[in-house]
């Protein structure tokens, strides 16, 4: 009997898009959570001065966010594959709601940094809850993209912060950008709540997309341990691409406006422009990274082929950044730093994918908790020295020549550790434990 299963090459045309609107629902989620953690970045430089913070203390603030992500990250895999991803992520955004707004009680350094560790906690649920709602929705030649979409709400979030941020702390005070945010956060939750359904059980979805969305082999669904995860070096791939580069993402969040500020002399209102150019450009990464590896795909390149080249490119447009600590005008550093955040945001589109290459479904979402809090050990690391050297030296040099280094050593890092993307076997010993 001839098959009607859909195939890698069979045309996707009259199966439905349903799925695309589940994709909508991550963007729209990513881009209020990074809305939320963006908000303290763009006001740092004004806060810095009303509260009087040292760089150190203002340090110190940033890395109880990332000390609560982390351990959040440590949990947050777990709960999601546990409760499932309809659960699993409304809990994490009713707690990144209230913290949000929690943020406009804050009149101190601790007070601060109690409100930011909040939102770090709950803000951690967001990338492997999206990640797994990913794997569950859509086959594996479209995970890519749909990840690239996604992630790039974080872009959105960044750019609608300095749109936001200064016209209402003109006009309300500083707090109601904090209040704002959080009442997004709970809004989302309300939505996804009500509408939300996993593919099997939606009744909106027709057979045939439903279909094509199990298209690829069938996998176990009982949840795999961390003991049996570590084991493999596929795990260790995407822990080390993480560990790696995330920190350079964490600076551009929350040094990317002071940088400005102190080498440009921008104030809260002349922030804006610059920042929306950058994560502008930030957005386009994120969305060509996903693209152009299902486009290797789609030419017949073998997977593991698509997705290293395709890192291989964003690994590249990151390195010009190495410069843009030197540029006289404005408008260059600028372009550098909008091409740096562009390569960053291809390259996690498929680093986030590489999980969904290696792994089945059932331990997706454990995996990017994983490597995520090793992205955020990072982070708080960085972040700290980061503080330091600017409290000692002032200079921004160091930082952006480490950070146009960093992807192709991850990205070297990780084909020494999978030459070939194959996915993990666990119910029988495997060559690729470590």
């Amino acid at each position: 009997m001839k098959s009607t299963m859909p195939t890698a090459t069979s045309t996707t045309t009259g199966i439905g898009r349903y799925r695309w609107r589940v994709c909508a629902m991550l963007l729209f989620a990513t881009t209020i959570n990074y809305t939320d953690r963006q908000v303290l970045g763009v006001l740092a430089p004004f806060l810095q001065t009303h509260f009087g913070w040292t760089e150190l203390q203002y340090s110190d603030i940033v890395i109880a966010f990332e000390a609560a992500y982390a351990i959040g990250l440590l949990c947050a895999g777990a709960v999601i594959d546990k409760l499932g991803t309809r659960i699993g992520y409304a809990l994490a955004i009713g707690i990144w709601s209230l913290a949000a707004m929690g943020h406009a009680l804050a009149s101190g350094v601790a007070s601060f940094a109690a409100a930011r560790f909040a939102l770090g906690l709950g803000e951690s649920g967001n990338f492997p809850a999206a990640t797994k709602t990913v794997a569950e929705w859509f086959p594996r030649r479209e995970r890519a993209l749909a990840v690239g979409i996604f992630n790039a709400g974080s872009n959105f979030g960044a750019i609608i912060a300095p749109l936001m941020v200064p016209v209402m702390t003109v006009a309300f005070g500083w707090q109601s950008a904090f209040l704002f945010t959080g009442v997004l956060s709970a809004t989302w939750v309300t939505i996804w709540l009500l509408w939300y359904r996993k593919p099997e059980v939606q009744s909106a979805l027709s057979s045939q997309e439903l279909a094509y969305i199990r298209s690829d082999p069938a996998e176990p669904t009982a949840r795999l341990p961390w003991s049996h995860i570590i084991r493999h070096r596929q795990a260790w791939a995407f822990i080390a691409a993480k560990f790696m580069t995330d920190p350079v993402w964490w600076f551009f969040l929350f040094w990317l406006p002071k940088f400005l500020h102190a080498q440009y002399g921008l104030n809260l209102k002349g922030l804006g422009v610059p920042l929306i150019v950058v994560y502008v450009m930030a957005d386009i990464g994120s969305i060509f990274g996903g693209w152009i590896a299902g486009r290797f795909v789609r030419l017949g390149w073998s997977v593991n082929r698509a997705r290293k080249t395709a890192m291989g490119i964003c690994a590249l447009a990151v390195a010009p950044i190495m410069f843009a600590a030197h540029a006289s005008h404005l408008w260059v550093a600028v372009g550098l730093i909008g091409l740096a955040t562009a390569g960053h945001q291809g390259w996690s589109a498929n680093v986030y994918t590489l999980t969904s290459d290696m792994f089945p479904r059932r331990a997706v979402a454990s995996v990017v908790g994983i490597g995520s809090f090793a992205g955020v050990i990072s982070g708080m690391m960085v972040a700290r020295a980061t503080g330091k050297l600017l409290e000692t030296t002032g200079s921004y040099i160091p930082l952006f020549v480490l950070a146009g280094m960093a992807y192709l050593l991850a990205l070297l890092v990780v084909h020494l550790l999978v030459p070939r993307l194959k996915p993990v076997a666990f119910d029988r010993a495997s060559s690729d434990t470590v």
